[in-house]
């Protein structure tokens, strides 16, 4: 596993942001661990989140050809931005960037993107936090198509859940196939397992035999490769 990986899992665990428990997503499933990214809540938290995604790019977008970022409202602005700075002030890769507002802008300019206003032929990236049914993906394509007719690039998330969609393929899959564009993530389940059941985090085991347990378990009800 690469090295700024096992720091990006680490960094989760310091920042609140993976937990270890009892949930429920979004999709009403329940689920022995959480990943918010809304719990990242300072600059410094911020700017070196930017430069796991940033590494992730490089990673799995070096020698494709990129426009424009484009993060999703509400957590996907943050992340876009710091994105394309750890972009521009550690790779040298000055990229635009866009966000979309909730609800369309009645003054000034109007319309419901915000920065970079993609041209037709550009080729966009979407820089999201975790996704299962791919929603914000849906409701955000047809805002850029009706913008320009743009290219998607890929979708890059901070961790893929690895977890069937809607049906017995991972819902990155089917978010892959559906938009004809690849989708990476800076982490997998798998990954953060690997590494937390091996590897203190701060002097404490954070995945011991019990929550070990229930994550093979969720992982035996709802879990999908993430190639299949």
């Amino acid at each position: 596993m690469e090295q700024y990986k096992r720091a990006f899992i680490e960094f989760m665990v310091e920042a609140g942001v993976l937990t270890f428990g009892d949930f429920r997503t979004k999709s009403g499933r329940k689920t022995p661990y959480f990943v918010n990214t809304g719990k990242y809540r300072t600059g410094a938290q911020v700017a070196r989140l930017g430069r796991f995604y940033a590494d992730a790019f490089q990673e799995n977008m070096e020698g494709e050809k990129v426009d424009v970022l484009f993060g999703p409202a509400y957590k996907g602005i943050p992340l876009v931005v710091t994105t394309a700075i750890a972009l521009a002030e550690g790779h040298g890769k000055d990229l635009a960037f866009t966000f979309n507002r909730k609800e369309a802008k009645a003054h000034g300019e109007g319309g419901r993107l915000v920065g970079h206003h993609p041209k037709d032929g550009e080729r966009v990236v979407f820089i999201e936090d975790v996704t299962t049914a791919g929603t914000s993906i849906k409701e955000t394509v047809p805002l850029l198509r009706a913008q320009a007719q743009v290219e998607l690039a890929g979708l890059l998330v901070s961790v893929d859940r690895m977890e069937k969609g809607k049906g017995d393929r991972s819902a990155l899959l089917e978010i892959s196939e559906e938009f004809e564009m690849p989708c990476f993530a800076i982490v997998t389940l798998d990954e953060i397992v690997t590494h937390l059941s091996q590897n203190p985090v701060g002097g404490r085991i954070v995945l011991g035999p019990e929550i070990l347990e229930r994550i093979r378990a969720y992982r035996d009800t709802y879990g999908a490769d993430s190639h299949s």
